[in-house]
């Protein structure tokens, strides 16, 4: 056979085989009209926290349905110190889109300005920032009416009123500066009860365990107190059962973990206030995607909760609500 007919058959061959592979696509990838893949990155507020790896499951399984290619990490704590080097090195990546917790509601702020900057499209997920037009969509629980559906629960378990505290994370969390708020409110609108204020966990379950303690140890007739995120949660559950106050202090977490469901089955917790984290990532892949794409987003969206008690726990709602270790 004549050479040159052989080469030319080889090329023809050999570019039908690229041709064929670039339109299979990758696995996860999707393609704009312009045909470039969608790239997203999600940033956790804290890696390895129930919450957060229940909202990349909701990720993940909407980045599969819309075919966009997901990558996911987080600090090792919820500091702004610690997720501003991630950020950075994220943006320096060039994703398309970017989906992130902020740490803090001030300091995180330049840096998300600086991914919208580069043209990258942000979602803020869980927390926010104090100028969250930077983003094109903001989704997040409804915490301020998550705190007053904790005092609620506090208060048909002491009916008779009482002394309650908050052991809240750190001020400049939007999420948990909103529920301790939503529950401050409610507290002091009610006469029956006495408001002792809020102390500051710092995110770390023995600190939590020692404000416990040491708030029993100077009212020992607190009747109720709400632990605002997971680790604070935890950490108080530690502090009552060390006092031996079980069955005298009511517990209301916000955030249904592994572990925040033991401490509920055991009773040292009476109630779990549940978010809905898995459709926070959800949704949070669903406005990238339409922003991407030049379509509307929504600026705004609040996702509700569910109230957990040990009565309702095994009902298909209650299950739903907790939160997963893996997905």
């Amino acid at each position: 056979m004549n050479r040159k007919i052989v080469f030319r058959a080889a090329v023809a061959s050999l570019l039908l085989t690229v041709t064929a592979a670039c339109g299979s696509g990758s696995s996860g990838s999707s393609s704009s009209a312009s045909g470039k893949a969608y790239k997203i990155a999600f940033i956790q507020g804290v890696s390895g926290d129930a919450f957060y790896i229940t909202m990349q499951c909701g990720v993940q399984a909407e980045a599969k349905a819309e075919g966009v290619t997901v990558t996911t990490q987080g600090p090792q704590k919820f500091d702004p110190t610690l997720q501003t080097p991630i950020l950075q090195s994220v943006i320096a990546s060039k994703p398309d889109a970017i989906l992130i917790a902020p740490t803090d509601v001030s300091s995180m702020q330049q840096p998300i300005a600086q991914a919208k900057a580069n043209g990258i499209k942000v979602v803020l997920v869980d927390t926010t920032v104090q100028d969250p037009s930077v983003a094109v969509s903001a989704i997040a629980s409804d915490n301020s009416g998550g705190g007053k559906a904790a005092f609620d629960a506090v208060k048909k378990l002491a009916p008779k009123g009482g002394k309650v505290l908050v052991v809240g994370v750190q001020p400049g969390i939007s999420t948990t500066d909103a529920r301790d708020k939503g529950f401050a409110d409610a507290a002091k609108a009610d006469p029956a009860f006495t408001y002792l204020g809020v102390q500051y966990s710092q995110n770390d379950p023995a600190k939590a365990a020692s404000i416990v303690s040491a708030a029993l140890q100077k009212d020992p007739d607190i009747v109720g107190i709400f632990a605002s995120n997971l680790f604070s949660a935890e950490g108080t559950a530690t502090g009552v059962r060390q006092a031996g106050k079980q069955n005298k202090v009511k517990i209301i977490g916000f955030d249904a973990g592994p572990d925040q469901v033991k401490a509920l089955k055991d009773g040292t917790v009476q109630a779990l206030i549940a978010q809905q984290p898995a459709t926070i990532g959800s949704d949070g892949i669903q406005q990238a995607v339409k922003a991407l794409k030049g379509e509307s987003t929504t600026a705004s969206i609040k996702t509700g909760f569910t109230i957990v008690t040990k009565d309702n726990l095994n009902s298909a709602a209650g299950k739903a609500a907790v939160y997963k270790a893996g997905c």
